[in-house]
């Protein structure tokens, strides 16, 4: 069986040494950054290249900028909108709209890749219908125009050089709860589902990775889908046909819990066939780390899995506040997020 590889937090704006223990651990193939690793652009760039100068190969480092209130990095990053905004534009001006999501997806991965981090776990491809935590981070409650919003979303982190992550597979956007917060049930039928499944059908063969929900499903099966060999190997890959890379949702969630400890969460992730696994919390990526007693060439399959993952971006940041388009569209984001018409 592959080992699944982590991709974990760590405190501070820069590496001490608890943190370039835990990244140097065989197990760990990549980082995820947040609001707690960000003071600035400068001190951004130098994380990063710390990072990046670590290991050979280089760890995956990810963040969640996806917009609106989940922007992990703002001062000094382009204010984004929410992309439920995009979705209410659809309504009105679709071409407008898809324009505007071609530019969110560049400019928001122009700006992550120029500052030496890789990969934006996005975008949501969630339906609006009634999720506490999903609400406007989802396109629309529409199944179509979320296909073709994401669709151009997709072009442009593409374009930038940026590889993107469909979540949450098979969709958390029609049941209330929040997985943060305790272990979620969605009671419908497969039939029922098939709205939220479209955007994933449809897009399968454009994502280079998925991120299963932590929602269960017993339609399919009990267990939440990030644990589910049936979501997983059955219908995400055998029925779909997706041949990325699958991306466990954060182990340090309450909807995880249903597996146990971090730990045993780890092994159910990795026996439903996901290749990377996210430990955000600092502590429990270390005391999982200390756990785990492996050979380093266990993990080779997982490595693999992560430089595929890898950022290549097309221009320099520099570069690109040269083209005076580019600098209108940040403009356009920018009197969006704020609530403008551009």
């Amino acid at each position: 069986m592959m080992r699944t590889g982590l991709i974990v937090g760590i405190d501070g704006h820069a590496l001490d040494q608890r943190s370039r223990d835990v990244l140097m651990h065989p197990a760990v193939v990549g980082v995820i950054l947040f609001s707690r690793n960000y003071n600035g652009s400068g001190q951004l760039v130098a994380l990063c290249e710390e990072i990046r100068g670590l290991r050979d190969p280089r760890l995956l480092i990810c963040v969640d900028q996806e917009g609106g209130r989940v922007q992990r990095f703002r001062s000094g990053f382009t204010a984004l909108p929410a992309l439920g905004e995009l979705g209410r534009w659809y309504r009105s001006h679709p071409d407008r709209a898809l324009d505007l999501a071609y530019r969110h997806g560049r400019v928001m991965a122009a700006e992550v890749l120029g500052h030496g981090a890789d990969l934006s776990l996005a975008p949501v491809l969630d339906l609006d219908r009634g999720s506490e935590v999903i609400g406007d981070r989802a396109f629309s409650d529409s199944p179509a125009t979320v296909t073709a919003l994401a669709g151009h979303y997709l072009a442009g982190m593409r374009d930038a050089g940026m590889r993107n992550c469909g979540k949450h597979f098979p969709g958390h956007g029609s049941v209330r709860d929040d997985t943060h917060h305790g272990i979620v049930v969605d009671d419908r039928s497969r039939e029922e589902m098939a709205a939220d499944l479209a955007p994933f059908v449809e897009l399968a063969s454009e994502l280079d990775s998925v991120m299963p929900a932590h929602v269960c499903y017993p339609c399919v099966d009990d267990r939440p889908a990030g644990f589910s060999s049936a979501w997983i190997g059955q219908v995400l890959r055998t029925d779909l046909g997706f041949r990325g890379i699958v991306i466990s949702d954060d182990l340090d969630m309450s909807g995880a819990g249903v597996a146990g400890s971090v730990q045993d969460r780890w092994r159910a992730c990795q026996s439903a066939g996901c290749d990377l696994a996210l430990v955000c919390d600092p502590v429990s990526a270390i005391q999982l780390v200390a756990a785990v007693d492996v050979e380093s060439d266990e993990f080779d399959g997982a490595r693999a899995s992560a430089t595929k993952l890898l950022g290549r971006a097309q221009f320099t940041l520099d570069e690109q506040e040269l083209v005076s388009e580019f600098r209108a569209w940040k403009q356009s984001l920018k009197k969006l997020a704020e609530g403008s018409r551009y």
